[in-house]
């Protein structure tokens, strides 16, 4: 984004529309990220478990426990099956690329491999913390 060379070839770079319009998918997508771990975190935290006092009609009440653990349960499924299919595509990925290059960019996106196992977990974390069984 910067037009720091990362040991990509240059026509890496032409698949990825950059510069131009490829620009922009970083910084979207570190964005998605970003809201995506703030509601995780919200999972963890007691500030998860109640509606913000600003929305109306919901504000103070607790949050029904289905209305998290539902869409957090479909966001394991979604990021399980993103980090599997990122580990085999980088895995058999035919880029132009130096080694150092490869090096980095495998350091820079396996944890987000993780990311669906941990958020399972603290799906798992927020139902039995939130029902008793």
């Amino acid at each position: 984004m910067l037009g720091v060379p990362l040991g990509l070839g240059q026509s890496e770079y032409d698949a990825m529309l950059l510069p131009g319009w490829g620009l922009l998918v970083l910084p979207l997508l570190s964005l998605a990220q970003g809201g995506l771990a703030w509601l995780t975190l919200g999972s963890v935290r007691p500030w998860g478990e109640v509606w913000p006092r600003r929305l109306p009609c919901l504000g103070g009440r607790p949050v029904p426990v289905r209305a998290a653990v539902v869409p957090a349960a479909f966001g394991t499924l979604a990021c399980g099956v993103y980090g599997v299919l990122l580990i085999r595509t980088t895995v058999h990925a035919q880029m132009d690329i130096t080694p150092w290059g490869n090096w980095l960019l495998t350091a820079c996106y396996l944890p987000v491999a993780a990311w669906g196992p941990l958020l399972g977990a603290v799906t798992v974390h927020y139902y039995r913390r939130r029902t008793r069984l």
